[in-house]
């Protein structure tokens, strides 16, 4: 006997690191190249003419949750 089993679409449980950085002003490609040189906030905030705190914030939302916060499954 065959077991239905339903499709769940995944869900995002806040905004995309990409729509945070848009929404102060940063290119999020050149955010992700930043993080990637591991550059300082404070390099980062001077670039993209923020404050430290808020690369800060992006930083941190990059390295626990990741790009998106995608939940569900398929």
């Amino acid at each position: 006997m065959e077991e239905y089993i339903r499709s769940r679409v995944p869900w995002s449980t806040e905004p995309s690191l990409e729509t945070k950085a848009n929404e102060v002003g940063i290119d999020f490609d050149e955010l992700i190249e930043g993080i990637k040189n591991n550059r300082s906030d404070e390099e980062m905030a001077k670039q993209f003419g923020v404050t430290p705190k808020t690369i800060g914030y992006l930083k941190e939302h990059f390295w626990t949750k990741g790009i998106g916060s995608i939940m569900g499954q398929d």
